[in-house]
């Protein structure tokens, strides 16, 4: 302030500042209010509006080109029994493929005076195939006190933590390339042998334990399952017979084909016999792969070290059906494009088949997933010398892997090639029942995943609230904050005896589709350490809250939402709420509902989860009245 009294021309400018501020803050006040005098007494309050909601049933969903895929049995001691098997295309890694050193057509003039002598019929022989399919990851395993444990395994986040009870630290461990968890792997003393067997130790070497998603067994999750023995279910791989079509007839071929949850591929639309029908084990840890002695290393055995993929399905598939139907097709027209081959071999369909008292299902990324085919074949080696033949060897055998793959994904998130879930789920129970598609505002909302159900949702009055919008904007509020509260009917579901709880919420504008969530002003980025479903747009909330352990409600803030149409004049929209998975996925697809056709948030279609909340229909009489559903609007305004 001294600045600006030593002279006349900052004193104008110290009045055109002040100006500018005044004119500034008056125009931050008309983007939340309208009318609101700086001058004036304020009063802050905060007023609670009836809200309307109406529960939907999804009669069935788009399911193919899904981000996430499930497989297996959910039984939902709400909902009932939810039956999840996959149908997919299949790719091969390179089209026209020669399989060992030569074409086909080059094998087949072997002998002649066009060719070397070196050109020969390769007899490549399927040696093995296996189906890999990855479990989905935490991907925020965080390992806080950098001892090579992840927090979820470490018994207590210390680096002097000796985990296995082997005498030896885990940082140690680690720093010697032994297994922190496995007390039969420790090299106390650090002389590169292993103390219990003198076996050499190699980097990395031992299969780390992992942090496993989205893996549902009896109704728990696995984290709370007791691993020993090892929780196992029965998986079946089956030739399909149906052609997945890319694009749709019915467009003139112009727009993509979309499948649906309800379409149903077996047993009319499998084929031959299984290629892999047993018992596979759910493990956390990676898989180890032995590799094979390199024969021109003489001082190292690589049979004592391991190739590793991440924890996962690794079965093998029928050798015979990939030595007919792949290799001995080479050079054929089945194999010289991907659309030839599509129409061939049409694609793979994996189901689970059920165990007794073992309800399995899990969540996996289809992306991800692969088959190799190993084969071996003739080559003749020269021995370096091709112009003497004393030192060949006409019959040498050589391997090579052959990659086929399902789904791929680009970095905008679009899926390429097709690949179907269906879900078949048993009819609910009478008292669901009644509730959907009845037209009546509701006392309890039913929200279920996959293709299941949600609810649709009115502000204020049945009819837009016009009249309720139009006093608040006449009032001239500053909306501070404004805050849907759901509440968990927890009687139901402990009397059914539901553990598994959505972790969070998704409410989106019915009409448009558009996410309520504005960017602008909530974090876009994740709050480190946090699952990505919980670390994004922490502002936006839904995330559940529980209390011992259990849900008790879930808050969405929607404050932006309600200023829009206070300050904005938006309309009044009708919102969908539903369940989500990847806070960050605002796709949609459509559904068939009672109404015909409608477009729904595909981030609910990828879990099994279910809950039961509170609506608003609840008389003043009833216990639960404090637990309706209701709008909370705190407010600011000129008296």
């Amino acid at each position: 302030m001294n600045f600006i009294v030593k002279s006349a021309i900052p004193k104008f400018s110290g009045l055109l500042l002040i100006l500018g501020l005044l004119v500034s803050c008056e125009q931050d006040l008309t983007t939340v209010g309208s009318g609101v005098v700086g001058n004036e007494p304020f009063t802050t309050g905060t007023e609670i509006y009836d809200v309307f909601a109406y529960n939907k049933n999804i009669e069935a969903v788009q399911t193919n080109k899904l981000p996430i895929y499930q497989l297996g049995t959910y039984n939902d001691p709400i909902y009932g029994k939810t039956e999840a098997s996959v149908t997919s295309q299949m790719f091969l890694s390179a089209t026209n493929p020669s399989f060992g050193s030569f074409s086909q057509e080059k094998e087949d003039r072997a002998g002649t005076t066009d060719e070397s002598i070196t050109t020969i019929q390769e007899n490549e022989t399927v040696k093995e195939v296996y189906l890999y399919i990855p479990f989905l990851r935490n991907s925020n395993s965080v390992d806080t006190d950098n001892d090579g444990v992840v927090d979820e395994f470490d018994k207590v986040p210390d680096s002097d933590n000796d985990n296995d009870g082997d005498g030896v630290d885990n940082s140690v461990e680690t720093a010697s390339n032994t297994d922190p968890l496995d007390i039969l792997s420790v090299d106390a003393d650090r002389d590169g042998l292993n103390d219990g067997d003198n076996a050499p130790i190699f980097t990395n070497n031992f299969a780390k334990k992992v942090e496993l998603d989205s893996i549902y067994i009896n109704g728990t999750n696995y984290d709370d399952v007791v691993k020993s023995p090892l929780p196992s279910f029965n998986l079946k791989v089956e030739r399909s017979s149906f052609f997945l079509r890319d694009l749709d007839p019915n467009s003139s071929f112009q727009e993509a084909q979309e499948y649906y949850s309800n379409q149903v591929f077996s047993p009319n639309f499998v084929i031959g016999d299984p290629l892999f029908d047993g018992i596979v084990e759910i493990n956390d840890e990676e898989i180890l792969i032995q590799n094979e002695d390199d024969d021109s290393t003489e001082d190292v055995d690589e049979s004592l070290t391991f190739s590793k993929i991440q924890p996962g399905i690794r079965v093998a598939l029928n050798n015979e059906f990939f030595q007919a139907n792949i290799l001995d097709k080479e050079g054929d027209s089945q194999l010289i494009s991907q659309s030839n081959f599509t129409e061939f071999i049409r694609g793979l369909h994996f189901s689970i088949v059920n165990q007794s008292g073992n309800d399995v299902m899990f969540m996996f990324d289809l992306k991800g997933s692969s088959v190799t085919m190993t084969y071996s074949y003739t080559n003749y080696d020269t021995n370096g010398t091709t112009d003497d033949t004393s030192d060949d060897n006409p019959n040498n055998i050589l391997e090579k892997d052959f990659t086929f793959s399902f789904l791929t994904g680009s970095t905008t998130g679009a899926v390429s090639g097709n690949a179907v879930n269906t879900l078949v789920t048993e009819n609910y129970g009478p008292q669901i029942l009644q509730a959907l598609d009845n037209g009546e505002n509701a006392s309890r909302l039913y929200l279920k995943g996959g293709a299941g159900t949600y609810a649709e949702i009115n502000l204020f009055e049945e009819d837009g609230g016009e009249s309720i919008l139009g006093q608040i904007k006449s009032e001239n509020w500053v909306i501070n904050e404004a805050n849907l509260v759901f509440y968990i009917d927890r009687d139901q579901l402990d009397a059914a005896g539901s553990t598994l709880e959505p972790p969070r919420l998704y409410l989106y504008n019915a009409e448009n589709k558009f996410p309520l969530i504005d960017t602008t002003t909530d974090p876009a980025t994740a709050v480190t350490g946090v699952s990505n479903l919980f670390g994004f747009y922490p502002n936006y909330d839904g995330v559940i809250e529980k209390s011992s352990g259990k849900g008790v409600k879930y808050s969405l803030k929607i404050t932006d939402h309600i200023n829009d149409m206070v300050v904005r004049d938006s309309t009044n929209a009708k919102l969908a709420l539903t369940l989500t998975t990847n806070i960050q996925n605002w796709s949609i697809a459509d559904a068939k509902v009672v109404s015909g056709e409608e477009r729904l948030a595909t981030t609910s279609t990828v879990t099994p989860l279910s809950t039961i909340l509170y609506g608003g229909n609840i008389l003043a009489t009833d216990p639960n009245f404090d637990k309706r559903l209701k709008l909370e609007i705190s407010y600011t305004k000129a008296d």
